[in-house]
C-alpha cells in the first residue's frame, strides 16, 4: 500500500513552484527592457558634445562621459547578474519538474535555496537600477548642462527621475522583502 499523501499539499507546491516561475520571467523581463535602456543611454552620449545651455562653461566634460560608461557597465553587469541568477532558478525548477509532462510547473526544489535565489535576483536588479539612474543623470548633464549651472530643465529632469525612481524602487524593495519574509 502506498503511504497516504495530502492532495492539498501536493497542489500547494504545484500552485507556488508556478507563481515563482512566473514571478521569475517577470524579473528576466524587466532586466532585458533596462539592458535596452543601458545600451540607449550609451549611444546618446558621445564625448565632446556640447550640451543644450548656451554658456560653454555648463558643457559636462570628459569626467561626466566617463561616468556615464562607468555607470552603464555596472548597471548592465547587475542586471545580467540578476537574469542570470532568475533563469539559473527557473532551469533547476524545470529540471527538477517530476517525469510527467503534464506537470510542467511542479517541482521539489529547497525554497530556502528558491527565496535567497529570487532575492539575489532581486537585489541585482535593484542595483543595476540605481546605477542606471546615475548614469541618467550623468546624461542629461551632458544633454541638458550641468546641474550645478541651475539650469532648470536639468534640475527638474533630475528631480523627476529620482523621486519616481526611489518610490518605485521602495515599493518594489517592500514588496521583495514582505515575499521574502512570508
Amino acid at each position: 500500500s502506498e503511504p497516504y499523501k495530502d492532495p492539498s499539499s501536493s497542489r500547494r507546491t504545484t500552485s507556488t513552484t508556478s507563481v515563482h516561475v512566473t514571478a521569475l520571467d517577470g524579473l528576466v523581463n524587466v532586466n532585458s527592457l533596462f539592458t535596452i535602456a543601458v545600451f540607449v543611454g550609451l549611444s546618446l552620449a558621445t564625448p565632446g558634445q556640447h550640451s543644450l545651455e548656451n554658456p560653454f562653461a555648463c558643457d559636462a566634460g570628459l569626467g561626466a562621459a566617463k561616468k556615464l560608461l562607468v555607470f552603464e557597465v555596472v548597471s548592465f553587469s547587475f542586471f545580467l547578474f540578476s537574469s542570470l541568477v532568475a533563469q539559473g532558478l527557473k532551469l533547476a525548477i524545470n529540471l527538477l519538474n517530476s517525469q510527467d509532462a503534464d506537470e510542467a510547473f511542479r517541482a521539489h526544489i529547497n525554497f530556502r535555496v528558491l527565496r535567497f535565489g529570487m532575492l539575489g535576483s532581486a537585489l541585482g536588479s535593484v542595483m543595476g537600477c540605481l546605477f542606471l539612474m546615475l548614469s541618467m543623470v550623468n546624461i542629461i548633464e551632458i544633454r541638458l548642462g550641468k546641474l550645478s549651472c541651475g539650469n532648470k530643465s536639468s534640475v527638474h529632469a533630475v528631480a523627476a527621475l529620482v523621486i519616481l525612481m526611489t518610490s518605485a524602487l521602495v515599493v518594489y524593495i517592500s514588496t521583495a522583502v514582505y515575499a521574502f519574509l512570508h
